[in-house]
């Protein structure tokens, strides 16, 4: 069986477009995704990539057209602009940890419901309330919120030390042994990489 590391962050506009295609994909092929969530910011600090703020007009004013194109084309609602971007990632992130930890529901509903709150839903992913809500939505306990703080802040650190290893370089990345797929759009080709692994 396949796995799939799934390096995500849950403030990632384009990890919101990538729906639920990823499991849908694992699915079909009997693939195991692992998701582990990462420090974006560090990545994209020891990989050389500004921060969205930093970057040149040309690159800010593509990804505002690439968002609108994208909302089109999944029929996804988004606010390329939301109130709550960026925020504090952290409790949200450790809350997937110990939900994938804990098992009894839905990692990667979860995963979507915190996205779908930051660029649909105009809600703030560090407040407790909303990864309460965005937890049992997905089937798990709401208090798992309030649980592994400590050791989900070290598993972090330790996924973001392991991506920067495997060469990821941006979220969402898929990564199949020594393969890295970049992007919702890379998706596809993930799909058929696992086929050729039959």
């Amino acid at each position: 069986m396949a796995t799939i590391d799934y390096y995500c962050f849950p403030l990632s506009v384009f990890s919101y477009f990538a729906g639920l295609r990823l499991e849908e994909i694992a699915a079909r092929h009997g693939a195991e995704i692992t998701y582990k969530p990462v420090e974006l910011p560090r990545i994209f600090a020891e990989t050389g990539t500004p921060p969205v703020k930093d970057r040149h007009e040309s690159r800010r004013r593509y990804r505002l057209q690439d968002i609108a194109r994208l909302a089109r084309t999944t029929g996804l609602a988004v606010n390329p602009q939301p109130r709550h971007w960026p925020t504090n990632a952290v409790p949200a992130s450790v809350a997937i940890i110990t939900a994938q930890n804990a098992g009894g529901g839905d990692v990667g509903a979860l995963l979507h419901g915190l996205l779908r709150a930051v660029w649909a839903e105009e809600r703030d992913i560090a407040e407790d309330a909303v990864i309460r809500d965005c937890l049992a939505a997905a089937g798990f306990d709401p208090g798992l919120a309030d649980r592994g703080m400590l050791t989900g802040v070290e598993t972090l650190q330790r996924n973001t030390d392991e991506a920067l290893a495997r060469m990821v370089f941006g979220a969402p990345s898929y990564v199949v042994g020594e393969e890295v797929f970049w992007g919702q759009d890379r998706l596809a080709h993930l799909d058929a990489h696992l086929a050729e692994l039959g």
